[in-house]
């Protein structure tokens, strides 16, 4: 009978990825014949996997020591920042859950706003994007939150890059309206708006101080519901207090 080739080709990435393992576990690196003898593979294996991997990229090789090469610290990289936005997505659903609410993370990076993770339930529906956020910071409460931790200087300069346009009739007019605004508010006081964005809904957003990361997490509900808001703003605020700290890598990477 002759071998079944994907037989084969599995059995080959699996002793690649012995292989990978056991030159992650040595970061001084390690010779072919300690990682033959760690895996238990043949010499000419080990020897032959070797320099496929180092062809790919995966691993490099180094007066006769093998180490992960930049594929493979590509993957650990890709696999930890998964990780961190997995952490940010499930404490998000914990909130949604918990205060019965849509929840938002966003950060301000590179001059632009970047909403990185929302969680909602089809009983209570995130708002709909449909004017930019990155260009109607003005108008939503993650925008005006993101703004009130930045200085005079960052706020002007945002705003000549995304003037102030009304969507709603509840949309803040002008820039020095909109400033003025800014300045009153409060140091980790929640930012509300009313309609401001979407007729219909009223949102609400919590400032997060990590390191030099601008960041917030917010906040949506039906109008007809706006009494909750702030009562659920500081239970969001309260539940971010308790657990900033298992969340803090993830926030500020």
């Amino acid at each position: 009978m002759q071998p079944n080739p994907a037989m084969t080709l599995i059995g080959s990435v699996q002793r690649a990825m012995r292989l990978l393992e056991s030159v992650a576990e040595h970061p001084c690196g390690a010779p072919a014949k300690q990682l033959a003898r760690e895996t238990g593979l043949a010499l000419p294996t080990a020897y032959h996997l070797l320099r496929t991997l180092v062809h790919e990229g995966y691993l490099r090789r180094d007066k006769g020591l093998f180490f992960l090469g930049e594929a493979a610290e590509r993957l650990a990289s890709s696999g930890a920042a998964q990780k961190r936005r997995s952490t940010v997505a499930d404490t998000l659903a914990e909130w949604r859950d918990s205060i019965g609410v849509p929840v938002y993370y966003a950060r301000y990076r590179d001059g632009e706003i970047e909403i990185m993770c929302v969680s909602d339930t089809p009983a209570n529906p995130a708002v709909q994007e449909w004017a930019d956020f990155r260009e109607t910071a003005h108008a939503h409460a993650i925008g005006q939150c993101l703004l009130s931790q930045m200085d005079e200087i960052a706020r002007r300069d945002h705003l000549d890059r995304h003037p102030v346009q009304s969507i709603t009739p509840y949309t803040v007019r002008d820039d020095q309206t909109l400033l003025r605004r800014l300045e009153r508010t409060r140091r980790m006081e929640p930012v509300v708006e009313r309609q401001e964005y979407a007729l219909g809904t009223v949102c609400a957003a919590v400032p997060i101080t990590v390191g030099a990361t601008v960041a917030t997490m917010a906040i949506s509900l039906p109008a007809r519901q706006a009494d909750r808001l702030l009562p659920a703003a500081r239970r969001l605020q309260s539940e971010i207090g308790s657990k900033l700290g298992s969340i803090a890598i993830s926030i500020s990477m």
